[in-house]
């Protein structure tokens, strides 16, 4: 009986071990809502692993959120699109090799009745002083997010800050690109959104869309590995597989392949050596 248990025992720790083996074969990617909610990487993530039997884990979370998540070495790698944001990040030391993955734009949506007049307008600058000087609604994301900061720095552009004088006519969501977009819809009000959840966005209510090809509203995504020197107990090699695979004729072939109703949300960048 004892040597039957022995065996059992054995059998059982090879089995648990090689489970605890199968759970490690996975990374965890910080990345934003716009990546999530759009649908991209229900699309891409399994390509991935079906290739290379590791599973990514998307903690799915404003830019800025994000990138404090990986600093403190609570995720492998990000992907996000806030470009001062990367760079402050690398610099810190908190990231390495940061590499353009791809991109697309931002967009103003707003009501069909469009009482700031900025549809058909080609300077966002101008479209956002149109909405201060009208006092028509603007729901703002208010969430540190790389869309957050794109809006921020257009309402400087504008000469304006809402949020600072607590505008009565802005109002902040607090919250993802989504829930964002649909408290837009509910309250007949403007938003700044990208454009890969704008398309992929169902209940658009009487939003539309009121502004786009403003060069100052190109959206750049970019991976950066967590930096192992910062963080040792980061998963350097398989965080360094996926990234690469990003980049890869593979993975940029997935990304643009990824349509909703035959519109592409992203547009493949990375660059070649």
């Amino acid at each position: 009986m004892s040597r039957f248990l022995a065996v059992t025992l054995c059998v059982l720790g090879m089995l648990a071990g090689g489970a605890a083996g199968a759970e490690e074969r996975f990374i965890t990617l910080a990345s934003t809502t716009s990546t999530e909610q759009s649908g991209l990487f229900r699309h891409v993530l399994p390509l991935f692993t079906a290739k290379t039997g590791i599973a990514v884990h998307v903690v799915a979370l404003g830019t800025g959120q994000a990138l404090r998540t990986a600093a403190n070495g609570d995720a492998d790698l990000v992907l996000v699109h806030d470009r001062p944001a990367e760079d402050k990040f690398v610099a810190e030391g908190f990231g390495i090799d940061r590499r353009d993955v791809m991109y697309n734009d931002f967009i103003l949506v707003g009501p069909a009745a469009d009482p700031a007049k900025t549809q058909g307008a080609t300077d966002a600058a101008q479209a956002f002083q149109r909405i201060a000087g009208t006092g028509a609604l603007f729901v703002s994301r208010g969430d540190n997010s790389g869309t957050h900061a794109m809006e921020t720095r257009l309402w400087r552009s504008a000469g304006e800050d809402p949020a600072g004088t607590r505008a009565p006519w802005y109002l902040s969501a607090g919250q993802g690109m989504g829930p964002t977009l649909t408290m837009a819809a509910a309250r007949d009000a403007y938003t700044l959104a990208d454009r890969g959840t704008w398309l992929s966005f169902r209940d658009r209510g009487a939003l539309r869309l009121e502004l786009e090809g403003d060069p100052r509203l190109f959206n750049p995504y970019g991976v950066i590995l967590v930096n192992p020197v910062r963080h040792p107990h980061v998963k350097a090699d398989m965080a360094r597989a996926f990234a690469n695979w990003l980049v890869s004729p593979e993975g940029q072939s997935a990304i643009g392949a990824f349509r909703v109703e035959g519109q592409q949300l992203f547009t493949p960048n990375a660059k070649t050596n």
